[in-house]
């Protein structure tokens, strides 16, 4: 009769977390989902204010002057909960969202890898952006259209969504399925390279802690460690497309004829500075929120591969 110590350790051993072993892309499913949930119920209220402060930047007269008074006006008006209006339609994909993400890039990895299990570090960019554009166009461009609409409504004089589920239908309604897939384009350039640079810097970073063995164990730490670097390095290296997803998809979206047209103005009322509008609020939500999704699916994959064994 094993210890909970004891089994634990078996799970350790029994499924190591190095690169030279293949991952089941049903365990991704289930891996990357659990750890997706759990992240945006401790990150919401920082989208929220980023959000907030990117459609704010482009009306007549703002209503915020920078982050700490965007936060103080929203307690004051809608309490604690007020940072967490329109998070149903993020949390209804978030989940699908990270399970897409990460059954893609190992799909794409077990498919790419060479005879010892390893990627070149162009693979390892080709599997982040094949695994970024995957959950682009499945779940991310049509969620995140209902929740910036949503958030943008909620601050209207007169809200004209009851919920998420009536948002969306009000939604399709006037403007068919392909009111839920404005800003397609900016979407998948944001994914896309969002998860090439995470996944490419996350893996490096874990390797070098590894010191060349693959099947070295770094434990819970460094795994945070790595995660919040790569996001950090995400966010510094595409805000300027977040920023111009944001206003496709909002309630003013017809001002503009496309993406180019969008970053154009972007640039012609705010200069460069206006691409990079909830640097911070973002920076803030997506260190914690990549740090801690690696290390959730990492530990999530082992406790897996103890339980369902498929090797």
């Amino acid at each position: 009769m094993f210890s909970t110590r004891d089994r634990f350790r078996e799970i350790r051993a029994a499924a190591p977390s190095g690169a030279a072993r293949k991952k089941h892309p049903g365990k991704a499913v289930l891996a990357g989902g659990f750890a997706g949930g759990l992240e945006i119920l401790c990150t919401f209220p920082t989208e929220y204010v980023k959000t907030q402060l990117q459609l704010d930047s482009k009306a007549v007269t703002p209503r915020y002057t920078g982050i700490g008074d965007c936060i103080k006006k929203t307690f004051q008006s809608h309490g604690f909960f007020g940072f967490y209006r329109g998070l149903s339609s993020l949390l209804y994909g978030s989940i699908p969202k990270a399970s897409v993400r990460f059954m893609g890039y190992e799909t794409l990895r077990n498919k790419m890898v060479d005879k010892d299990g390893k990627l070149t570090q162009t693979r390892t960019v080709l599997c982040g952006l094949g695994a970024g554009v995957m959950e682009a166009i499945v779940i991310v461009c049509p969620m995140e259209t209902v929740k910036v609409k949503f958030i943008h409504d909620q601050n209207q004089p007169n809200p004209k969504y009851r919920g998420f589920f009536h948002g969306v239908k009000e939604i399709v309604k006037q403007e068919g399925i392909r009111g839920t897939y404005q800003g397609l384009t900016a979407t998948i350039l944001k994914q896309g390279s969002n998860q090439a640079i995470r996944f490419f810097v996350f893996n490096n970073l874990k390797s070098s802690f590894q010191g060349g063995d693959n099947s070295k164990e770094i434990g819970i730490a460094r795994t945070f460690l790595c995660g919040g670097v790569a996001g950090a390095a995400s966010v510094f290296g595409n805000t300027p497309l977040d920023v111009v997803k944001t206003r496709m998809q909002g309630l003013d979206r017809h001002l503009y004829r496309n993406t180019l047209h969008c970053a154009q103005e972007v640039l012609k009322h705010d200069g460069i500075k206006g691409f990079y509008k909830g640097t911070v609020p973002r920076l803030g939500r997506v260190v914690f929120d990549v740090a801690f999704v690696f290390t959730i699916y990492e530990q999530t994959m082992k406790l897996l591969d103890y339980v369902w064994k498929t090797e």
